[in-house]
């Protein structure tokens, strides 16, 4: 029964490491809001760079590409 138990938790354990993780950049922060009042790398929270635009507008305000996006390992499958 032990051994049982201890085949079935190893299994477990190993098909946990093995699962796929989230993925690194999700496409909800590729453009980052950035200025004196953001800092940088600023409010990364924009999937394109029109909502940036749109949310910088009227201010001193100004949008780049998120360097955690930008300078990220490419993965190929």
């Amino acid at each position: 029964m032990r051994r049982t138990i201890l085949a079935l938790a190893s299994f477990a354990a190993l098909m946990a490491a093995m699962a796929p993780t989230a993925q690194a950049h999700p496409t909800n922060d590729r453009y980052c809001l950035q200025g004196r009042m953001w800092g940088y790398p600023g409010n990364c929270q924009f999937a394109s760079y029109q909502q940036c635009q749109a949310t910088a507008s009227g201010t001193s305000a100004y949008c780049g590409i998120n360097p955690r996006y930008a300078y990220s390992q490419q993965r190929y499958y």
